[in-house]
């Protein structure tokens, strides 16, 4: 299996395709495969490099604290790993929070970047969340994960399939590695500091996401951001609505004349 070391932590990833790199980092409580639609379509035309990032899937499960700044090191750790010099970024809910972190402090290492979520400072659910992994991670991990779709997604044969996917994961995770990754990305405000960002950005919402307003905010705080809001769908809107996702995306990236020719 392939890991990258980067201070001393094992960052498990994978790489599908062939073409410019494209780096996918996942929202909590989910792992890669979060991105198991836009794996398949965007591996057709690029190098797509999928992590689970600490506290997740096959990468270690840290229970000693860290901040977001850390995690956002450990992406930049599987890029030398796999010798990317440069990528379009795509980061969904803390992921999003780990690539403006990324966008503002190694703006060179990316084409542009897409937002999935994108709030920029901290949120008054992470205690909640923090408090709910610890305290009993069976019973919390799916009641969390119903909260990231939208309701009618939720209770669909496809919906309940794929959530219970990461049930089925459920004996690689730790509730206290989860509480950790929370902490770590409650820990840093980039609000302050969007004004300056010079990577082309895109931010993608939910209709239902509960993080809608923060990504507004953030689209507005960006230069020449862009904002769309996809129907019918909430946080998880990637996993959700993946076509229609998916189209949002090769707009964007067609526009900057980032998508490539097959």
């Amino acid at each position: 299996m392939p890991f990258s070391t980067a201070g001393g932590v094992d960052i498990w990833y994978e790489v599908k395709g062939e073409g410019p790199a494209l780096v996918l980092v996942h929202a909590n409580p989910f792992d890669h495969d979060l991105w198991i639609y836009q794996t398949a379509h965007f591996s057709t035309w690029f190098r797509v490099i999928g992590i689970d990032i600490r506290g997740y899937g096959r990468s270690s499960k840290m229970t000693a604290p860290f901040v977001l700044k850390d995690m956002a090191e450990d992406v930049v750790g599987v890029m030398r790993t796999t010798c990317t010099a440069k990528a379009v970024l795509m980061g969904c809910s803390v992921g999003s929070g780990i690539s403006l972190l990324l966008a503002l402090d190694h703006p060179e290492l990316f084409e542009a970047v897409i937002l999935v979520g994108g709030n920029s400072g901290a949120s008054n659910r992470y205690q909640k969340r923090i408090d709910g992994y610890r305290a009993d991670l069976g019973a919390y991990h799916i009641e969390h994960m119903r909260e990231l779709v939208a309701p009618a997604f939720a209770d669909t044969r496809l919906g309940r399939h794929l959530l219970n996917m990461w049930v089925e994961r459920e004996a690689r995770l730790k509730g206290d590695a989860i509480a950790q990754v929370f902490a770590a990305g409650n820990s840093t405000d980039t609000t302050d500091r969007l004004p300056s960002m010079r990577v082309p950005t895109l931010v993608i919402n939910g209709e239902f996401d509960h993080s809608l307003e923060a990504g507004r905010r953030t689209a507005s705080l960006v230069p020449g951001a862009e904002h769309r809001v996809l129907p019918g769908t909430g946080h998880a809107c990637c996993l959700e609505d993946p076509a229609g996702f998916d189209a949002l995306v090769i707009e964007f990236l067609k526009a900057r004349e980032l998508m490539p020719a097959i």
